[in-house]
């Protein structure tokens, strides 16, 4: 019988030294975040902005789910109306991420909260109703060589609900009482939310809704301003690797939580340094914007597209942009790489 208590999952197991050294970076992370959320007001608002647009696109196109860049923007800004069942979906986690967003100190975890919120992510569906555990048993296939096979087969439909009362009771009890780091607990969090898949749809967007919203409660709030949707995707191989990992054996509460937590870590982490890389060169009012664009392509390795620009300075416009590139090409700093959507700069050594 699959049990969720935190509190017999032996230490050493969480606390190996790869994990202890990047608790320690991101507690130093959480300090410096808190000097720039008071210091950089008017910088903050256009990278939450821009943020919004990236995490709702990129948490969806994991599930496969796509749209135009122009009618992604379109209905994070609620500037349009979903035309089709993809952005009916797209419209629903917009919904969710603000709600997390404006309210999560005021949002507690239980099962009744996370239905509602499963609700609100299809709250655009048309014949489809969020809300629900799943009523039959569902399992989570892979295909290899072109044939499909189960990876994993869930908590049956009829445990469900038993399983998410006393996973959510069991970690509020963690939570609550210090038991663990909570950068430790959300992640563990996460993989057995995972490996009950409560809905027959939507878990994994739920899961990264789930996760950000435990990252807001825990103080840890980067991800507000830098996509960690965008993160999990660029690295989504690794993402399904420790998801694997980390669940072989769950049912027979003999699964390690330790790749899986190592992989979440290491996004924190991620996000962490390129907020505060982010917030550097927004509040560098000594550079001009064509040579805050050159900072950028000096500080990232391989390819820089125009859109990377135009996330990182929401303030600079798209006119600027190219001809920064324009004079940059003629001098010999970058040269072009790719063409079409996959046109790209890089430095030249």
């Amino acid at each position: 019988m699959r049990y969720y208590d935190y509190s017999l999952v032996p230490q050493t197991q969480l606390l190996t030294p790869s994990l202890v050294f990047m608790l320690t970076s991101l507690h130093e992370h959480k300090g410096k975040q808190e000097l720039f959320l008071e210091a950089e007001q008017d910088s903050l608002s256009s990278l939450l902005e821009v943020a919004k647009i990236q995490s709702t696109g990129a948490s969806n196109r994991i599930e496969g789910i796509y749209t135009s860049d122009k009618r992604l923007e379109e209905l994070v800004k609620k500037r349009t109306a979903p035309e089709n069942r993809s952005e009916q979906e797209i419209a629903g986690y917009r919904e969710v991420l603000t709600t997390i967003q404006e309210s999560y100190d005021h949002i507690d975890l239980t099962p009744g909260i996370i239905l509602q919120l499963h609700r609100d992510l299809y709250s655009f569906s048309e014949g489809e109703t969020g809300g629900h555990y799943k009523i039959a048993d569902n399992v989570i296939a892979e295909t290899v060589d072109g044939e499909s096979r189960v990876r994993f087969r869930p908590v049956p439909a009829f445990q469900v609900s038993e399983a998410m009362i006393e996973l959510c009771d069991k970690f509020n009890k963690s939570w609550n009482s210090n038991v663990l780091d909570k950068l430790l607990l959300i992640p563990m969090f996460v993989l057995d939310f995972l490996c009950i898949h409560p809905f027959s749809d939507g878990n994994g967007r739920m899961s990264r809704l789930l996760t950000l919203l435990l990252l807001y409660k825990a103080g840890y709030i980067a991800g507000k301003y830098i996509s960690i949707e965008a993160i999990i995707e660029q690295t989504k191989e690794t993402y399904y690797e420790t998801l694997q990992d980390s669940s072989f054996g769950w049912h027979e509460n003999e699964n390690r939580y330790e790749p899986f937590v190592g992989y979440y870590l290491g996004i924190l982490e991620k996000t962490h340094k390129d907020f505060e890389s982010r917030i550097r060169l927004l509040r560098d009012k000594n550079l001009s914007k064509p040579d805050r664009i050159r900072a950028v392509i000096e500080s990232k390795l391989g390819k820089v597209t125009k859109k990377d620009i135009l996330d990182t300075f929401p303030d600079i416009s798209i006119t600027t942009v190219e001809r920064t590139l324009k004079d940059l090409l003629t001098e010999g700093y970058i040269k072009k790489v790719g063409s079409g959507p996959a046109t790209g700069y890089v430095k030249i050594k």
